[in-house]
């Protein structure tokens, strides 16, 4: 708890600094709860009162404060709030007049949305502009699933211990910056992850660059089925990303073959499925329709037996014809939904995502990517990854079909689906990304963002890979 609470303290002291130029003098209020993190709040007020800052403890449960930790606060200077005493009133003008907030309500085991007081004191606190330091996890905020069904803090940075939880990633707006303080907890973590995140060297080590002995073929030849004449923009982006991803060969089938032609000329387009040459993957859906013509274009694709990227309106056609989904049995597949579509063929997502994620992908028995701020990829074997975006740049019209296009590149490389599916979504935020600050040099120099279209998200695509891999 010592290790913890200096971890605690320490990242306090940063944000003092930050947001007010010094430490000595400054306010900090800490909201106590019973148990460990209340402890680690309290423990965190000694070492800060040891370096001149002016410590309010708030206890709101005052029969279960961490004994050793308040009597440290009392010893150094703490001035200690018992709210039967003082009531409400008095602890949110503590609360409005602290420079920083420390969140020591509960821990991992709390459930459900924050109770009162602490709801009106966080609050207070949020009202007033103060920033809130969380110990472990923003309290009122499930610690395994993310979700908030109520009053619960938003926190400015979080301090954790031992090991990331499931709430960093799948909160990430709610914990803000997430710093890990190594309290020795390693040798008891499990072997496998609840939840994974694929790092930078993770997907550097899988992107496949072509070697001294590659050809156009021995890269991969993926095969893109998408757009109409309704939705040709759905074809030019879902065969750009497939160019981009990889230097292969980018086959096409589709009534937009003219329209990918114009735009991709490295790309060899054809009418139909049947027309367009072998190729070791497919992505088919975006645009496509969900009429007959469309049915009948995924089970074309499908039949060829090869890896499989089902996207858009393949999904609805999946939801809709038995026999669709039949066909997967035999195709390794990666199914792309937003949460719309996932519902159309799974059931709603539930407040536990990871869970409804693992579900759908068990009882298709394909790879399932969960579209979303944080993006969720599953296989049937139970694996299950997250990537927080960081952002929301990628939320516009046509941005899923770039992201089709990587997949099913990625997937005629020879990559697993699973790996296949998180490279792809994480080389597609940070493209978003690149797209919205102006390139590598705007962000490097932290441009402000602006607003993009999946036009602008694909020709960052390169961009994004040349930084995957930069040493």
């Amino acid at each position: 708890m010592r290790r913890a609470a200096y971890g605690l303290a320490t990242e306090a002291l940063r944000m003092l600094r930050s947001r007010s130029g010094g430490v000595v003098g400054r306010r900090v209020a800490l909201l106590v709860g019973a148990g460990n993190n209340g402890g680690d709040a309290l423990w965190a007020g000694f070492e800060l009162r040891r370096r001149g800052v002016r410590v309010d403890a708030v206890l709101l449960v005052p029969d279960r404060a961490h004994p050793a930790g308040l009597a440290a606060l009392r010893r150094a200077g703490g001035r200690v709030h018992d709210i039967r005493d003082t009531g409400v009133d008095t602890e949110t003008a503590v609360m409005r007049a602290a420079d920083l907030v420390v969140d020591g309500v509960v821990g991992i085991s709390g459930q459900g949305p924050l109770r009162e007081p602490a709801a009106a004191l966080v609050g207070a606190a949020e009202a007033a502009g103060v920033p809130i330091l969380a110990v472990d996890l923003p309290s009122g905020v499930d610690p395994d699933t993310g979700a908030v069904d109520g009053p619960a803090v938003n926190a400015a940075a979080t301090v954790t211990f031992g090991a990331y939880k499931p709430v960093h990633v799948l909160a990430p707006a709610r914990c803000g910056p997430v710093r890990l303080v190594d309290i020795g907890l390693e040798p008891y973590l499990p072997a496998e992850p609840h939840l994974r995140v694929l790092e930078t060297a993770d997907i550097a080590a899988r992107w496949p660059i072509p070697g001294p002995f590659d050809d156009k073929y021995t890269q991969g030849v993926v095969g893109i089925a998408a757009g109409s004449a309704t939705y040709p923009g759905a074809a030019v982006l879902a065969a750009g990303a497939a160019v981009a991803a990889t230097s292969g060969m980018v086959r096409f089938a589709g009534s937009a073959a003219d329209v990918v032609r114009s735009r991709w000329p490295e790309v060899v387009a054809a009418g139909s499925v049947a027309d367009a040459g072998r190729t070791q993957a497919w992505t088919v859906g975006p645009g496509l329709g969900t009429g007959s013509t469309g049915r009948d274009i995924v089970a074309a694709v499908l039949d060829q037996g090869v890896p499989t990227c089902l996207d858009a309106d393949a999904i609805t056609l999946l939801a809709n014809t038995p026999d669709l989904a039949d066909a997967l049995i035999d195709v390794p597949a990666v199914l792309t939904p937003h949460a719309g579509e996932f519902a159309r063929l799974f059931g709603e997502v539930g407040p536990d995502r990871v869970a409804s994620v693992r579900r759908a992908a068990a009882k298709i028995g394909a790879t399932v990517l969960l579209k979303g701020h944080v993006t969720l990829v599953a296989d049937p074997e139970g694996r299950v990854c997250a990537h927080p975006s960081g952002a929301s740049w990628a939320a516009t019209a046509g941005s899923g079909d770039v992201l089709s296009g990587l997949v099913g590149a990625l997937l005629a490389a020879g990559l697993d689906p699973w790996w296949a599916a998180g490279c792809a979504a994480h080389v597609h935020s940070r493209a978003a990304m690149l797209a919205a600050h102006g390139g590598p040099e705007g962000l490097a120099a932290g441009a402000p963002g602006a607003p993009i279209g999946a036009s602008a998200l694909l020709a960052a695509v390169p961009d994004a890979i040349r930084l995957l891999r930069a040493p």
